[in-house]
């Protein structure tokens, strides 16, 4: 009973290692909306890059989720209720095969209430023939914070 189990979690394991190998972080990231006289550079790394603001920004905002999918998906496709507050939009750089850096938008929304939310339109094209899946997602106060160790002022 335990090999069989310890063989459906390493066969499972194997089934998520080739799409998790091909979705990409972005390699950078500006970021535009009130308070901001032109865009801001997000610095640091998207993959992995946690302790980066750029990292920092892609966890909390739901770049993975939306861009590729995931399972469970934490996406949502209709806007969930409340008020949206501030609108930012964070422009990705996300590089691809062959030397491809494709251009992604998702919107944040750190002040809405009753969490900060994403959104990411869906069918957004990168790597040529490739769409981002899209939707809402639901953060956290760590969206926020993101914002502000990227440079952010709130006030």
């Amino acid at each position: 009973m335990r090999r069989q189990l310890i063989a459906g979690v390493v066969a499972g394991t194997a089934l998520l290692l080739p799409s998790a190998a091909r979705a990409k972080g972005p390699e950078s990231a500006s970021l535009s909306g009130p308070g901001l006289e032109r865009s801001m550079a997000v610095a640091g790394q998207g993959e992995m890059g946690q302790g980066t603001p750029l990292g920092a920004l892609v966890d909390a905002g739901g770049f993975f989720a939306q861009m590729y999918g995931q399972t469970p998906d934490p996406t949502l496709r209709v806007r969930p209720q409340g008020t949206l507050g501030a609108h930012y939009r964070v422009t990705y750089v996300v590089p691809g095969p062959n030397g491809i850096r494709s251009r992604v938008v998702q919107d944040v929304y750190p002040f809405a209430t009753p969490v900060p939310l994403t959104y990411m339109r869906p069918g957004q094209r990168y790597w040529g023939n490739r769409t981002a899946r899209g939707g809402w997602f639901r953060s956290s106060a760590a969206l926020r914070l993101a914002l502000v160790h990227a440079g952010l002022h709130v006030g």
